[in-house]
């Protein structure tokens, strides 16, 4: 056992007695914001996205579930921008919530018309 103690440590293994903190906190935590909202609104327009594709390929006859579907994806856009303001920790009040009915609006278009 006192070989093993005895040996110096190598330079490139972490020293689980002694962990590497990062220099600045802060900046990784904005940097894991900023990613984690930005995966947060991407997945979730992927998602809105799918649902208007799906609202396109209904049956003609099935007028009350385009619809439906479209409000769905707008729905989705709106989780994903309270989402994303929650994650920044402000108020999930703003502008952008503006882009929920214009998805819905823009996937009614494309798919009534």
């Amino acid at each position: 056992m006192t070989e093993v103690a005895s040996r110096p440590r190598r330079r490139h293994l972490m020293d689980p007695a002694n962990p590497v903190r990062p220099v600045n906190d802060r900046s990784l935590t904005q940097v894991q914001r900023y990613v984690m909202s930005t995966l947060v609104v991407f997945t979730a327009a992927h998602l809105a996205a799918g649902v208007v594709l799906a609202a396109m390929e209904a049956a003609e006859t099935a007028q009350a579930a385009r619809i439906g579907l479209n409000v769905i994806a707008g729905a989705f856009m709106a989780i994903a921008v309270v989402a994303a303001r929650a994650i920044h920790r402000r108020t999930p009040l703003t502008v952008w919530l503006l882009v929920a009915p214009a998805t819905t609006a823009l996937g009614l278009w494309i798919t009534l018309r």
